[in-house]
């Protein structure tokens, strides 16, 4: 006869108790605040440089406002070379410096707390966010690419990344100072004015068509296309912040998880190390329970006698202000530096700007 079975304690089912918040979470509020704020300047910067643009072109016949510094935030990769610029060198780069002082504020950002320079500040980030959860509204839902679609299409901002890093990094440091003192690099800014002031036929399609698909995934752009928020990225692994989940306090309702728009597993990790996090802190908005998680630092033991681990976390109030410490700390130190505007006569850009359009990379015959 075969070995009689032993009869097994019938397993216990631990139940979690909803320990609800003291007090409504208000990050998002916050967040929002912050990003219409940034939204608000870069408009008003925009203005200022339309008028600036307008002024040579019409051959100094309408109001003059001083040229904003303020658009290079506009061109990362003047902000990139310019860095490399300035490691090789030691010095300050004359022509876009705004550009590396910006990148290198942002880099900070990321470096200190995740992405948070995309969920809180990059403008194109937010009118991404507007879109989605407009297009949410009009058909009910977003949609979530399968894995194996996801993954590929993922991976296009890292070539883009790469196609511009490969380029840069075989620039001498006089190859950089080169190209940004030739006639294209000067008006850079301007031809990226131009390209949306005189967009053609082909561009409003690609337009419509990042628009339409911003609105059926989320963060369609963010997510797939852009080399900006790549390297944002993957200089977001040295933050020492994180979003973290107290798996005791976690009730496993995997509200967090539906709710954070990179889809990343937040209800089945302690930390979440991903490229993809932008510190939104939507998933913490999300959780019902106390303390369940959090956008924190790595968890310290307490005093004696309890020997019991805390997590520091990091408030939306308390990042709001180190974000605007870094922002403006570094544009008030370029201009005390006199390392914020690019010194160039008007004479030079009464030349150049009217006749931006004409002007051609000069890699390219």
């Amino acid at each position: 006869m075969g070995a009689l079975a032993t009869p097994q304690a019938p397993q216990t089912v631990q139940r979690k108790t909803l320990i609800r918040r003291s007090s409504p979470d208000r990050s998002q509020r916050i967040r929002q605040v912050v990003q219409w704020l940034f939204v608000a300047l870069n408009a008003w910067l925009g203005v200022q440089f339309f008028l600036w643009v307008r002024y040579y072109e019409h051959g100094g016949n309408t109001l003059y406002v001083s040229r904003p510094a303020g658009v290079e935030g506009w061109l990362p990769i003047a902000g990139l070379m310019n860095s490399k610029y300035f490691l090789l060198t030691g010095h300050v780069p004359l022509i876009h410096p705004a550009a590396m002082f910006l990148f290198a504020a942002f880099l900070l950002m990321s470096i200190l707390f995740k992405k948070a320079f995309c969920a809180w500040l990059c403008p194109v980030g937010t009118v991404s966010e507007v879109l989605w959860k407009l297009g949410r509204r009009i058909f009910g839902r977003n949609l979530r690419l399968p894995r194996w679609a996801d993954l590929p299409l993922r991976g296009l901002k890292y070539l883009l990344l790469g196609f511009f890093l490969y380029f840069i990094a075989a620039m001498s440091a006089e190859a950089l100072d080169g190209f940004m003192q030739t006639p294209y690099g000067l008006v850079a800014d301007v031809k990226m004015l131009n390209f949306f002031r005189h967009i053609g036929q082909t561009g409003l399609i690609i337009m419509g068509l990042l628009v339409l698909l911003s609105m059926l995934i989320q963060n369609f752009w963010c997510r797939y296309l852009c080399p900006y928020g790549a390297l944002m990225g993957l200089v977001s692994l040295l933050s020492p912040v994180k979003i973290r989940r107290d798996a005791d306090a976690c009730i496993d309702c995997g509200k967090c998880a539906r709710a954070c728009p990179a889809a990343l597993p937040v209800d089945k990790l302690v930390q979440i190390r991903s490229v993809e996090c932008s510190a939104c802190m939507i998933c913490v908005a999300a959780c019902p329970a106390e303390n369940a998680l959090q956008f924190a630092l790595p968890p310290r033991r307490a005093a004696e006698p309890a020997q019991r681990w805390y997590r520091r976390a990091v408030r939306p109030l308390a990042l709001t202000a180190v974000l605007a410490y870094i922002f403006l700390g570094l544009v008030l130190y370029a201009r005390v530096t006199n390392h914020w505007q690019t010194p160039m006569p008007r004479s030079v850009y009464m030349q150049l700007v009217p006749n931006a359009d004409t002007l051609s990379h000069p890699g390219v015959e």
